[in-house]
């Protein structure tokens, strides 16, 4: 008789429902402490100081990395369709499909991955680090509320920074398809900047900043609470930075998908 439990179906249901359990945890985590970094903003309960210092984080020290990403990106996908639109005397398209591309979703995408990789990624580990050696018990016993204190001016950082970080990685993904398309199919800078504007459209821009803050408020709240309410040692630390990582990564998909629908299906 075989033993179900040693079965392959078995393991793979197993795998599954598990992640289906994490995944449910996770997010009830998160509506948890986002009612509470709600409260307290409305509150206005805000440690200003904390706020500069992880903004200046959140979008100054993650902009180089951001920034290649971005560029290196912008450069690969130029390369290949600046040439074959240049075949087929489309050069005036080239700049309208760039800047739709790199305005709707690259900048924003690419930057959002990049900052969840540095950025995200360190507001896990720091903060379960934390939860794991009894530093947030002893705020609470110092009578000091750690999601005031912690996650707040995280959560603020990544909304009012995230939209500067899209801006600067939209200029600079469309520099770079500019000098790529003049090198690969000798299109004019003047020619290049004429049709950047073709398709694209100022209310584009403001979509793309409001889902840009959308991105780096996720990403700074499922990080900060994954870090949170970690319990446990070094092992569960590595865990809950993984798992900040992979369901910021699916956020932000998800909110990628709800903006393209509201706004543009």
């Amino acid at each position: 008789m075989i033993d179900v439990k040693t079965t392959l179906t078995y393991s793979i249901l197993k795998i599954f429902l598990k992640s289906i359990k994490s995944f449910l945890i996770t997010l009830g985590n998160v509506g948890k402490d986002f009612t509470k970094v709600l409260y307290y903003i409305l509150r206005l309960r805000i440690n200003l100081k904390a706020t500069i210092e992880q903004s200046s984080r959140f979008a100054v020290d993650s902009l180089p990395i951001t920034l290649t990403i971005v560029g290196m990106t912008s450069v690969i996908i130029a390369m290949q369709i600046a040439p074959e639109l240049a075949k087929q005397g489309a050069e005036g398209y080239i700049g309208m499909l760039s800047s739709l591309v790199m305005v709707r979703e690259l900048a924003c995408i690419m930057a959002g991955f990049a900052i969840i990789s540095m950025i995200g990624s360190s507001f896990a580990s720091e903060l379960a680090s934390m939860a794991v050696g009894e530093q947030i018990n002893a705020m609470r016993v110092l009578k000091v509320n750690p999601i005031e204190y912690l996650v707040v001016p995280r959560f603020l950082a990544g909304v009012i920074m995230m939209p500067f970080v899209f801006i600067l990685s939209s200029f600079t993904g469309l520099l770079c398809a500019g000098v790529i398309s003049h090198i690969s199919a000798n299109l004019s800078p003047l020619n290049y900047i004429n049709s950047l504007w073709q398709g694209l459209y100022i209310r584009d821009i403001f979509i793309a900043m409001l889902k840009a803050s959308f991105f780096g408020g996720t990403i700074a709240l499922i990080s900060c609470s994954c870090g949170y309410s970690t319990r446990g040692g070094a092992k569960e630390v590595g865990i809950a930075t993984t798992r900040a990582v992979v369901w910021s990564f699916l956020a932000i998909a998800v909110w990628d998908y709800i903006f393209a629908v509201i706004f543009y299906l």
